[in-house]
């Protein structure tokens, strides 16, 4: 008897199967809804790209709604909770002197590093987040997922620009966040606009530019 046919197989449970078979489920819907968004996708385009029959899907999901807020909610808890992490963090080492950069530092990097090092299925997440973020269907789950950390940011970019309105700062926050979607969409086009020179999937290029960068922008919001 050979060394390999000695050794036992390890069953799996029918449990951990199901989690196996979840998992591929939400990884296939990711990456095609990143791509096609919510209506340009089916189940049983999911399916297909599994390698399994529809009714699988059923026996997971009700419907495609369901699987769509599953997958957005999935990874969202994880980035939400990161930068609220880095956030409190940033704002117990400073007090009461926040600055505009730091604040975006801590907002920004912590996401940008999470796309970096979480390699194919997170870079998926955020082009999902890019797409969905101007769909109401897209909005509506930002505001359960994403609008407690964004308050926060709120609140310490009002520290550090005590003599700011209030308006100024949330339309700052509007540019930024719409840099940033654009940023995770990775179309390419500053690809070809730049003649190679810059690379739309090149994060560790913009986490040195971009906080730097909005910074500036809402320094130049005081009327």
């Amino acid at each position: 008897m050979s060394e390999g046919s000695s050794v036992k197989r390890v069953r799996r449970s029918k449990a951990e199967q199901r989690a196996e078979s979840l998992e591929q489920i939400m990884d296939a819907a990711e990456y095609l809804f990143s791509r096609n968004g919510l209506h340009g996708v089916t189940l049983r385009d999911v399916a297909h790209r599994v390698g399994v029959h529809t009714t699988l899907m059923h026996y997971y999901f009700t419907d495609k709604r369901q699987l769509f807020e599953a997958v957005f909610a999935r990874r969202a808890g994880v980035t939400s909770g990161r930068r609220m992490a880095a956030l409190e963090q940033y704002e117990a080492q400073v007090g009461d002197r926040p600055t505009v950069e730091g604040a975006l530092h801590a907002f920004l990097d912590t996401d940008l590093d999470l796309y970096l090092e979480g390699g194919e299925g997170w870079m998926n997440y955020a082009a999902l987040g890019a797409r969905v973020s101007n769909t109401r269907e897209g909005a509506e789950l930002m505001d359960v997922y994403f609008d407690p950390v964004v308050l926060k940011l709120v609140s310490i970019l009002k520290k550090a620009l005590p003599d700011y309105a209030d308006e100024d700062i949330f339309w700052g926050y509007h540019f930024v966040t719409g840099a940033l979607m654009n940023t995770l969409a990775r179309t390419g086009r500053i690809d070809r606009l730049s003649g190679g020179l810059c690379h739309s999937d090149d994060f560790g290029a913009v986490k040195q530019r971009i906080a730097k960068f909005m910074a500036a922008g809402f320094l130049s919001l005081k009327a």
